[in-house]
């Protein structure tokens, strides 16, 4: 059962990426919250587990229920339902609204970001796979998708700034205060994917450049570390940071590649999440903006505190013993 959800979420998330039609997107879209759904609730057993999968059905799905009245604003609007020909659109205000609802429920994104750490209650896999990589990301990037369409103005700059800018420094100051490994990673996604609003929301060529750099970088080392605590929590019987400590000693590859994995996080240097962490830096002081510029500073600091819970906590200092 968890591996045909796996690969029907899989195939949905292609779908959508690939879809040029809004309806057949829309439909792609809905399968991805279904089938995560199936997917978080893979220990069904579980109340905990049941509880999450039914609030992310519920959050993405309701959301996008708003969505698909943007979805069908937009093609009446524009005589067309082609994302390649969709440019004019007279009923604009009400399209930017449904839409970006429709995004923000799926990319987590402030007030809609609490379903996302509840969703840590799904095997480590799925949250590697959906919520660090894909399904967090498609409200994100069906955002990138109609930004020829819709972006561009006042209303677009300011909607996905603002809840981009605050989604960011809520996600990274509730990640600091975690325990639970999951968890923590959990939140420090949903401030990434406000940096990645934010940088849609800004728009500008280094924005777009930054935006697109950020994206590959945080998938690539938030999936990592995503395994990499559930390898500890299968070897330990525990993902609690105030429990763990020493590992190194008994896990010393694993506590190789973690070090590897937060100091990404933490965007040093010269690694390539280094480079999308400086270029998103460029594009907020490009944009002239004091408390852009302020936000994008402190949740650069709570990364890196970030990275030292998950990537250094567990395996340096004492060893603490395990049952």
């Amino acid at each position: 059962r968890f591996y045909f959800f796996l690969v029907c979420f899989m195939a949905a998330m292609l779908g959508l990426v690939f879809s040029d039609n809004l309806l057949c997107l829309f439909v792609f879209w809905e399968l991805t919250s279904i089938t995560s759904y199936g997917l978080i609730g893979t220990n069904h057993e579980s109340k905990e587990a049941r509880a999450s999968a039914l609030k992310a059905l519920l959050v993405t799905g309701g959301g996008g229920l708003v969505l698909l009245a943007g979805v069908l604003l937009l093609g009446i609007a524009g005589g067309s339902f082609e994302l390649s020909t969709l440019l004019n659109h007279p009923y604009y205000a009400a399209i930017l609204a449904c839409v970006a609802i429709g995004c923000f429920t799926k990319s987590a994104q402030f007030p809609f970001h609490f379903w996302l750490p509840d969703a840590m209650a799904a095997p480590t896999p799925v949250s590697a796979y959906l919520h660090s990589a894909t399904m967090v990301k498609a409200g994100i990037f069906l955002l990138a998708r109609l930004f020829p369409a819709l972006g561009g103005t006042p209303a677009w700059t300011w909607t996905l700034s603002i809840f981009g800018a605050t989604t960011l420094l809520v996600g990274g100051f509730l990640a600091v205060f975690q325990t639970d490994l999951k968890r923590v990673l959990a939140y420090s996604t949903v401030s990434a994917l406000g940096a990645l609003t934010l940088l849609l929301g800004l728009g500008s060529s280094k924005a777009l450049a930054a935006f697109s750099v950020f994206l590959v970088a945080h998938a690539l080392y938030k999936g990592a570390l995503f395994m990499l605590a559930g390898a500890v929590d299968h070897e330990t019987g525990t993902r609690d940071a105030e429990k763990l400590s020493g590992l190194r000693a008994a896990m010393p590859k694993t506590a190789v590649i973690a070090g590897l994995a937060a100091l990404c996080l933490a965007g040093a240097g010269p690694l390539f999440s280094f480079i999308g962490k400086e270029m998103l830096f460029e594009a907020v002081l490009g944009s002239g903006n004091a408390i852009l510029i302020v936000a994008a500073v402190f949740s650069g600091a709570l990364f890196v505190a970030v990275a030292a819970i998950v990537g250094f906590k567990p395996f340096w200092g004492a060893q603490t013993p395990h049952d």
